[in-house]
């Protein structure tokens, strides 16, 4: 008997669309990957997807619209094109994987979940670091109530190295780009909503960021509905690696996890005792975990299941990193319910 595959389009063939259309093609049996379309389409891009097997490669998106047989498309193209891409995608009936953030604008990302939802179709939203099997464990150890209740939870999540200034002045701030990955962490990690946020932040490198109005450092302290407090702490060049560890601290007990390294060897002499670095860049660390990601996506697809990241998923996140932005722009504590 045959296996019944979901026939995917994909849109946006650059960096993180390439890796979903490697991981879609070669490491999740389910999926079969149609068709691709980027507006930058050119021959490197034809070439990739010739090597990827890839049946169809376009220059409009709205040839994947149109197509009756492609069953759900996956959104890696630049974040101000996600709302509309969602709004035609639920118009067309196909389900929707989107790349985070769906938009910076609430309005825009409301109206996008209420298309998929009256549309009836499934979105899943690429908050990739659930999927790690590090983070993961911290969640079901929680999740499993054998620590009792989170009273602190705790998220390290420092990048290697300097963005580009070029990056950065488009970027949205570090909240809006870099920590919404960790605004996701500390609500999957709590199992609860954030209800206040408190953020400070400072341009320490010298590289540049305060001539955009941005940050290089930040501390964002968060309340809990559940009464647990948490703190996140980022900085956009650690210099040793890509350093994410994450830790819920419970009233019967404490789960943390470490840096995967780049190898688990440690050399022991007089001179002291060595290990590896962390892993360098957020492709290394993470590349079990996207493809877990897409996996689960396929999966809630055919077993018409709810999704594990939601449109609800996307939203709270966006709305906690403008929180933080306020609250680092007015110097005081920030509750949600004046975010929308």
């Amino acid at each position: 008997m045959e296996m019944k595959k979901v026939r995917i389009g994909l849109l946006g063939a650059g960096r993180i669309g390439k890796l979903h259309g490697e991981n879609l093609a070669h490491a999740v049996p389910e999926a079969a990957l149609y068709a691709v379309a980027d507006p930058f389409m050119n021959d490197a891009t034809r070439a990739w997807t010739a090597d990827m097997g890839i049946e169809k490669c376009y220059s409009d998106p709205e040839k994947i619209f149109s197509d009756p047989t492609i069953d759900a498309v996956f959104i890696c193209s630049s974040t101000n094109t996600h709302a509309d891409f969602i709004l035609r995608a639920a118009q067309a009936g196909k389900h929707i994987f989107c790349e985070k953030p769906i938009d910076t604008d609430l309005g825009k990302i409301e109206e996008a979940l209420a298309a998929a939802k009256k549309a009836g179709v499934k979105l899943q939203v690429g908050f990739v670091r659930r999927f790690d099997h590090n983070h993961k464990m911290v969640h079901d150890t929680v999740a499993s109530g054998r620590l009792g209740k989170p009273n602190i939870v705790k998220v390290t999540s420092r990048d290697p190295d300097h963005q580009s200034m070029d990056y950065i002045k488009v970027s949205g701030g570090i909240f809006l780009d870099m920590t919404i990955h960790d605004f996701d962490m500390v609500r999957y990690l709590a199992g609860s909503e954030v209800t206040e946020v408190t953020a400070y932040g400072a341009a320490l490198s010298g590289a540049g960021y305060e001539q955009y109005g941005d940050v290089d450092t930040a501390i964002v302290m968060m309340k809990f509905e559940n009464g647990a407090l948490g703190v996140i702490d980022n900085s956009r060049a650690a210099h040793y690696g890509y350093d994410q560890r994450t830790e819920v601290h419970c009233d019967k007990g404490c789960v943390q996890v470490a840096n995967d390294l780049n190898d688990m060897s440690m050399i022991s002499s007089a001179d002291g005792v060595e290990i590896a670095k962390p892993t360098w860049f957020f492709l290394e660390r993470y590349n079990n975990a996207f493809i877990a990601e897409a996996k689960a996506f396929v999966h809630a697809v055919l077993t018409d299941t709810e999704t594990p990241v939601t449109g609800f998923d996307g939203l709270q996140p966006v709305k906690i990193a403008m929180a933080a932005a306020k609250s680092l722009q007015e110097h005081r504590p920030v509750l949600l319910s004046e975010i929308g």
